[in-house]
């Protein structure tokens, strides 16, 4: 590879990431895929992760179990699918690194998405079951955003990559990418606001015992170790494209 397109490989020269050396977010040609789950930052994404899910899955099964229970340990592993969807993604940058990272971006958010809709539906039937009231708390109201906004990211994503004559051609659903990546990072961003709001559930307090701080400080973690593996260049108006 000569100098001028070293230059260009994303994760190097003005594009290093802030944490870590030139390079480290950027996978190496040859290297396989899964490498990108803990290239550079990714392994404090990971530590930040699985310890957000431990804390969880923790309480869950240190208290009495009930087929609520499912809801929260459901809704855990969905968080824990989707960060590894955003890792495999991230550090792609030739054409046949991209191809194969969205291939299995896709898979690894589809195991997210049907999780989340299991652990949605466990908690309606609950609240129906039980007469309980309806999207009331913040965790609630913000739970039911993100499974909105799941849902027409997921469909959109899927249909850009594999069905991309919904938007009139190829090169139109292109044009979308960075929006899908944009509102990737906010949804990631909301999912952790409702674990944190979680917290404060009466659930929580009266069974759960998670603490507010633990969950606040495993979701900053995660968040130190995905946003400097995010790529400017990827967004087309903020790298001035």
């Amino acid at each position: 590879m000569s100098a001028q397109e070293e230059q260009r490989v994303p994760g190097t020269s003005e594009e290093e990431p802030l944490l870590g050396r030139s390079g480290d977010a950027s996978l190496e040609e040859g290297k396989p895929l899964y490498y990108n789950l803990v290239l550079g930052t990714g392994v404090v994404a990971q530590a930040g992760v699985w310890i957000l899910t431990a804390i969880v899955w923790g309480a869950v099964f240190s208290s009495p179990l009930s087929l609520f229970s499912a809801h929260p340990l459901l809704n855990s592993a969905a968080l824990l699918f989707f960060v590894q969807g955003t890792l495999v993604l991230q550090p792609t940058h030739t054409a046949s690194q991209k191809h194969a990272g969205t291939l299995t971006h896709s898979a690894l958010n589809n195991v997210a998405v049907a999780s989340a809709l299991a652990g949605l539906v466990i908690i309606e039937y609950n609240k129906i079951s039980h007469g309980g009231t309806h999207f009331v708390s913040t965790h609630a109201i913000l739970g039911l955003t993100v499974y909105i906004l799941t849902a027409v990211q997921a469909f959109v994503g899927l249909t850009q990559f594999f069905t991309p004559g919904l938007y009139g051609g190829k090169e139109n659903a292109r044009k979308l990418y960075k929006y899908h990546r944009v509102s990737g990072y906010v949804v990631l961003a909301l999912m952790l606001a409702t674990v944190a709001a979680a917290t404060s559930t009466d659930f929580n307090k009266n069974v759960l015992g998670m603490q507010l701080w633990a969950v606040v400080a495993a979701s900053v973690i995660t968040v130190v170790g995905i946003v400097p593996r995010i790529r400017l260049s990827k967004f087309g108006w903020l790298a001035g494209k």
